[in-house]
């Protein structure tokens, strides 16, 4: 069976125009422009298969964004080839447009001054889905995010969680088999991220559709998604498991001990001290993975422990360190 999606040798060059200040240049920029080569994204391969949520992640100017413009077809690449579900993305085929969608948390799909149940219906228009079957989807996606206390207010009267719901199940009306989300829950708060992320998830569930998502949130990922796709500078760094990538980029667990008199003893003849802001009680020491049983067995029989806990690094330190090899 064929990839959901099949990203070969992608490859996308911007020309930028650049010219150095002042009048003179300005002026001589009118008659001869010169123009800089910026490599977004480098001759990166993919395969993502039928009802995967893969996260694709990398630092601001990675080349995510413009990845997935590609994918989505509002982009031509500079070199390369993609297939999603069969279909070149950049030819644009109708056929194309009503079996994927894009989603991104910075712009909108909504009419500013109309209530979103008018931007509903002229989705249901351009995707021309029958009366029955956009009941039905209404049905389930307000299930999920409750929708219709929003529905009858202008879309700028909304706040920005209760806008991004709209926004996420405006590109769903027509039941899309492959997503293409890009920062679905930037700005929101803790629980409107939550929220998103269990409707995503259940989404899948229900329809396996495939979802390749950015984020800058890393418990959008670790919630999510078993496989992570990062790219840096352009360029593929790694295509796995988040856990085979914490043991191979940083194969390492944190010891947090709390004793009975906080910081009466000092830990880093056990291991490297590590600042833990979210948990005060505790001291953290990083210690070889492989060294766990030794450090603990040691620790709790030199001290006072009244509480002990392993665990693996933030996923944060792990791609950061990745983003750096």
């Amino acid at each position: 069976m064929s990839p959901t999606i099949n990203v070969q040798q992608l490859s996308k060059t911007y020309q930028v125009p650049e010219r150095e200040g002042g009048f003179g240049a300005a002026v001589r920029s009118f008659f001869k422009r010169k123009y800089k080569d910026v490599k977004a994204v480098q001759q990166v391969d993919f395969k993502i298969e039928q009802g995967e949520i893969v996260g694709f992640l990398g630092p601001n100017g990675a080349g995510k964004t413009t990845t997935l413009k590609m994918l989505s077809g509002l982009l031509h690449p500079t070199g390369g080839k993609a297939e999603v579900l069969g279909f070149t993305p950049w030819e644009l085929k109708p056929e194309y447009l009503r079996v994927m969608t894009l989603v991104m948390g910075q712009r909108n799909r909504l009419s500013w001054d109309i209530p979103a149940a008018d931007s509903f219906l002229l989705n249901q228009a351009i995707y021309r889905i029958p009366d029955d079957e956009y009941k039905q989807t209404y049905k389930e996606l307000d299930e999920l995010l409750e929708l219709e206390p929003l529905m009858k207010k202008p879309v700028r009267n909304l706040s920005l969680g209760e806008r991004m719901k709209c926004e996420i199940a405006a590109g769903l009306l027509h039941r899309p088999k492959v997503l293409f989300l890009d920062e679905p829950t930037i700005g929101l708060d803790i629980t409107g991220q939550a929220r998103i992320r269990e409707f995503l998830r259940e989404y899948n569930k229900r329809t396996g559709a495939t979802i390749l998502l950015t984020s800058h949130y890393m418990a959008d990922v670790t919630a999510l998604c078993e496989r992570i796709i990062i790219i840096h500078h352009g360029n593929l760094k790694y295509d796995g498991g988040i856990n085979d990538l914490s043991r191979r980029i940083a194969p390492f667990k944190l010891i947090g001990v709390r004793l009975a008199e906080p910081n009466s003893h000092d830990l880093s003849k056990y291991g490297e001290p590590v600042q833990n802001e979210e948990d005060a009680e505790k001291q953290y020491i990083q210690v070889k993975a492989e060294d766990v049983t030794r450090v603990t067995s040691k620790l709790l029989a030199d001290l006072p422990v009244h509480d002990i806990t392993i665990a693996d690094p933030p996923i944060e330190d792990v791609i950061e360190q990745a983003f750096n090899q």
